[in-house]
């Protein structure tokens, strides 16, 4: 079984938390049962799961979707929202043994209507489609992680009304490194009587995908097993952990149908966030923003996906979380242009408006040490930006501390302090042999 990410010891403690919330994404129940079909049967090859899926959007056109999944028109269907939101059931947004008719009903209904999950307003407009399975069972199961453990929930009692019941789940930590195959997981479930191989066997499967395939969260209430004993998950819900994308690109990054993390529901884009989004489709490199409260004073330009999560776990250990503006990423060696128009967009953002008591704004430019990111290239693109901005970073007392290693970094770093002297802006430079988020205590301690 393969190792789980973790950083190491060097880092800062709240990095020792059960999760870093920050690297987990969610992604559709669509994109976690394909993943899930796809790699189960190699720890469990008797998962013969029926693979019909299909999303209903505002865009879909009922004669193409009908001749591309023929068993619509054949099979009793099921049919629910797909955005990241649960209790569907509860909330009367399950459809169930139904025909193509009723489905058809049920999404005029649906679509496009307004509701309230928790304090958040959203729009229903995504639905996942799948054949109606008959069953009188339910089952529960999911798979968390701590810092020794990944840990399996179960219960003989699934369904909607588990939370009531969460007394009756068995909670099985299993030690990281462990080899599930010779790990003794019946004595530790409840008695499962005639169905004891199968769902042991599809259990022990599970977590092996979810090791594999970087799962941060994992649960599937129910599942059913069918009278002919194949297990059927029915509703599903999964985070991934997204640092760990480059390690999948066979799996997540199907050219087909490749995992998306889409946003929660009812959140919304400011224009800034869009902007970043548009660039990020543009490049194979990674460029991620999101705007966390753009009043605020300490803003980040983080070099790689870990990085950022290391460095906005720093700001908030130190506790200064309340006042950080914005978290996200560059990374994949993306181009000089589109580090530039990253770092202009974080430049305009944080010069909009100066702090009204007239403390100075802090602009972390960090990261570890590139294994192939042009430190030079991408710092020369953030050159760029500061020289059009001069004036507005002086405007709003913007003080800027580097710190970045990898190719290039002689030049890139002798790049950053030039700038800093020839504008007459506060910039520390640091190089590989400074601690990665030493930056951070230094830029703060006033």
């Amino acid at each position: 079984m393969k190792g789980r990410l973790c950083w190491p010891e060097v880092f800062s403690t709240t990095q020792k938390r059960e999760e870093s919330r920050l690297a987990q994404k969610s992604i559709n129940e669509y994109s976690a049962k394909k993943l899930i079909a796809e790699e189960l049967v190699k720890y469990f090859p008797d998962f013969n799961y029926h693979g019909k899926l299909a999303v209903i959007t505002p865009e879909t056109k009922w004669e193409e979707i009908v001749k591309e999944n023929p068993w619509l028109k054949t099979d009793k269907l099921a049919a629910k929202p797909d955005q990241l939101f649960g209790k569907r059931g509860k909330a009367n947004l399950l459809l169930l043994d139904a025909s193509l008719a009723d489905l058809k009903s049920f999404i005029e209904e649906k679509m496009g209507k307004e509701m309230i999950v928790g304090e958040t307003k959203g729009t229903l407009n995504r639905f996942l489609v799948e054949p109606f399975i008959p069953h009188d069972k339910e089952f529960y199961v999911s798979i968390t992680s701590d810092r020794d453990n990944d840990i399996i929930h179960f219960s003989l009692d699934g369904g909607i009304f588990v939370e009531e019941n969460w007394d009756k789940v068995s909670h099985i930590p299993i030690p990281l490194g462990t080899d599930i195959d010779s790990f003794n997981l019946a004595e530790k479930l409840p008695d499962l009587g005639e169905l004891g191989d199968v769902v042991v066997s599809f259990v022990k499967g599970l977590l092996q995908v979810y090791i594999d395939q970087d799962f941060a969260f994992m649960e599937i209430n129910p599942f059913a097993v069918t009278e002919d004993k194949l297990v059927v998950p029915l509703d599903l819900k999964a985070r991934l952990d997204d640092t760990a994308a480059f390690k999948h690109s066979d799996t997540w990054g199907n050219y087909d149908d490749p995992i998306k993390f889409p946003v929660s529901f009812g959140q919304k884009f400011s224009k800034e966030e869009e902007y970043i989004r548009s660039i990020d489709e543009q490049t194979g490199s990674s460029l991620k923003l999101t705007i966390l409260n753009r009043d605020k004073r300490i803003w980040t330009m983080v070099a790689g996906g870990g990085a950022s999560v290391v460095y906005a776990d720093t700001i908030v250990d130190l506790g200064f979380g309340a006042e950080l503006a914005n978290y996200g990423e560059y990374s994949g060696n993306p181009s000089r242009e589109h580090t530039e128009l990253y770092a202009q967009t974080l430049i305009d953002l944080m010069t909009e408006k100066p702090d009204p008591k007239g403390r100075p704004k802090i602009l972390l430019i960090g990261g570890g040490i590139a294994n192939f990111t042009d430190v030079k290239a991408t710092f020369a693109g953030i050159v760029s930006a500061l020289r059009k901005s001069v004036d507005k970073l002086k405007k709003a007392n913007v003080k800027i501390y580097v710190r970045r290693g990898g190719p290039n970094e002689k030049e890139g770093l002798k790049l950053m302090k030039d700038v800093g002297e020839e504008m007459g802006i506060p910039i520390e430079v640091y190089d590989r042999f400074t601690p990665m988020t030493r930056i951070v205590p230094l830029a703060l301690k006033e």
